[in-house]
């Protein structure tokens, strides 16, 4: 199996952004905390699904929850530091999406982690899967990048 920093590709994830690390991130080893890697996850996949539509703050009939996910650090990173997190989805099922984000060291390009999560679409009264929104399927088969 190759090592991950030989096989990264940063043109694999369609999507990127940067998120700022936090004065509160570190912990008392002088790193960001595991727990917030998962954070910055989760603000991305969520910003970039209300930026094409999908807000389930706004109380719609569809919801997306989180059964699995997943992260490998590679690399620590402390503030004042960025996170550079590129986007992709590795699979769009019928109801479901798997999602992968590469958190980059924004000081000097390393990879830090590979974070993983799967969404699930359910019917927000029952709680049964549905499947993805007919308007969100075009942008998230967008994603996903070929290996």
């Amino acid at each position: 199996m190759a090592h991950v920093s030989e096989t990264f590709d940063r043109a694999r994830y369609p999507h990127w952004v940067t998120v700022p690390t936090r004065w509160s991130d570190n912990d008392q080893f002088g790193h960001v905390n595991n727990a917030v890697h998962y954070s910055v996850m989760d603000t991305t996949i969520n910003n970039w699904l209300k930026a094409h539509d999908f807000d389930v703050a706004q109380g719609g009939d569809t919801i997306n929850l989180i059964p699995e996910t997943g992260c490998r650090y590679l690399a620590e990173i402390s503030y004042p530091d960025a996170f550079e997190v590129g986007l992709r989805a590795l699979s769009v099922g019928r109801s479901s999406v798997r999602w992968e984000c590469a958190l980059v060291r924004q000081g000097d390009g390393a990879l830090v982690a590979l974070a993983t999560s799967a969404h699930v679409f359910v019917d927000a009264v029952t709680r049964r899967p549905t499947a993805v929104p007919d308007a969100l399927r075009p942008s998230l088969e967008e994603l996903v990048a070929d290996d």
